[in-house]
C-alpha cells in the first residue's frame, strides 16, 4: 500500500549557528609600527526560522529532514572587518501547526496565520573584536571575544487542521458521503469501518459567495481519548474548528446514546472542545421507515440542533447548511 502524503506529526533536531570570534588583530603598516586594536566583530550565526506557507497542507516535507543545522557566523577580520553572519534556514510550515519542546512538551508558539514567522533556534551572537576594549589605560588590547554559542535541540510539529465545519462521529457515519456531496472533495469511500485514514477537506457553497470550509476527521470509537482506534492522532485536528458537526447514523438503536459517547470521548480529551457551538446531523436516513424517523425525532437530545438528512438521498441538506452557517455566523456574546 502507498504511504499517506498527509503528514501531521514530525519530530526534528534543529541547531543554530556558532556566532563568528571577534578579531583580536593589531593595526600594522609600513610607517605604523605599533598601531591601535583594529580586530573586527565576528558574525552572527544563522537562525533556524518556521515560516507559514499557506499552500502547504501537510509536513511531509520535513519527515525525513531529521536534522537542521545553520551556518556559523564567519571571524571577524583586521581593519574592523566584520565576519559574515551565517545563513538563515527557513523551514516552511503549514497554517495550524503547533511547535513543542520535545523534552518539556511546552508549546512554544501556534502558526496560524499565513507568513508568520518565528525563530525557533537563535544564532549565536558574534564575539567582540578588540577595538571595543580598548582603554586609556589599555591602548593594545591583545584578547577578543570568542562567539556566542549557537542553540540547539528536539523539537515537536503537529499540525491541527484548519477548518469552519469538523465533522464528528463514529466509523461509517457516512461522513465521506456528505462531504463528497456538498463539496467538491473526493474522499474514499466504503462500506467499513475506517476508511478515512485522514483528514479530508471542502469547500461548502452556501448562497450567493458566502461559503465555508468543511474538514471530515477519521471516526470516533468509544476509548478514542485513551489511544484507541485512530484516537490521540486525529482528535487535535477538531481543536481547530469553529463549529463540531455531530454526525450519527439513522441505523443506531439510541441516538441520544451515540451522541453522548462523541461528546464524553471530545471531553476527555480536551473538555475546552465543549465550549464549541454544536450541530447535530442524523445520517441515512433513507435506510429506515418513517416509523422509525418519526421515533428518532421525539428522542433527539436536547439543547443542539438537529437536522435529519441522507447525502445519498439528498434530503436535509439545504436545512443543515443553513444551521451550520447560523452556528459559525453567531455572535461571540449569544447565549
Amino acid at each position: 500500500m502507498a504511504e499517506s502524503n498527509f503528514i501531521d506529526y514530525v519530530r526534528i533536531f534543529c541547531s543554530s549557528g556558532h556566532g563568528g570570534a571577534g578579531s583580536a588583530h593589531l593595526h600594522r603598516a609600513k610607517y605604523v609600527p605599533k598601531g591601535g586594536p583594529d580586530g573586527g566583530d565576528g558574525g552572527r550565526g544563522g537562525h533556524i526560522i518556521l515560516r507559514v506557507n499557506p499552500q502547504l497542507w501537510t509536513l511531509i516535507h520535513l519527515r525525513y529532514r531529521k536534522v537542521v543545522r545553520a551556518e556559523a557566523g564567519g571571524p571577524g577580520g583586521a581593519a574592523l572587518q566584520k565576519g559574515k553572519n551565517g545563513t538563515d534556514i527557513i523551514l516552511e510550515v503549514p497554517q495550524g501547526v503547533t511547535v513543542k519542546d520535545a523534552e518539556t512538551e511546552e508549546t512554544l508558539v501556534e502558526m496560524v496565520d499565513p507568513g508568520q514567522e518565528y525563530i525557533l533556534c537563535r544564532g549565536g551572537r558574534g564575539g567582540y573584536g578588540n577595538d571595543h576594549f580598548k582603554s586609556p589605560t589599555n591602548q593594545t588590547p591583545r584578547y577578543a571575544q570568542p562567539g556566542e554559542e549557537g542553540v540547539e535541540g528536539w523539537f515537536i510539529l503537529e499540525l491541527k487542521v484548519l477548518a469552519d465545519v469538523g465533522l464528528v462521529g463514529f466509523p461509517n457515519a457516512g461522513k465521506s458521503t456528505l462531504l463528497s456531496t456538498i463539496t467538491s472533495a473526493k474522499p474514499k469511500i466504503a462500506g467499513y469501518a475506517f476508511t478515512t485514514l485522514e483528514p479530508n477537506l471542502g469547500i461548502v457553497k452556501y448562497y450567493d459567495d458566502r461559503s465555508f470550509v468543511m474538514a471530515d476527521i477519521p471516526g470516533i470509537i468509544e476509548g478514542a481519548h485513551e489511544g484507541r482506534g485512530l484516537g490521540l492522532r486525529f482528535l487535535r485536528h477538531i481543536e481547530r474548528n469553529s463549529v463540531l458537526l455531530f454526525m450519527v447514523s439513522a441505523e443506531e438503536k439510541d441516538i441520544a446514546k451515540g451522541y453522548r459517547t462523541l461528546l464524553n470521548e471530545l471531553e476527555m480529551y480536551n473538555p475546552e472542545l465543549l465550549d464549541k457551538d454544536r450541530v447535530l446531523a442524523v445520517t441515512k436516513c433513507d435506510l429506515v421507515d418513517a416509523k422509525t424517523l418519526k421515533k428518532i425525532a421525539e428522542r433527539l437530545p436536547a439543547g443542539i440542533p438537529t437536522v435529519l438528512i441522507s447525502s445519498v438521498a439528498q434530503t436535509g441538506l439545504d436545512e443543515l447548511k443553513e444551521a451550520l452557517w447560523k452556528a459559525l455566523t453567531r455572535p461571540d456574546d449569544e447565549d
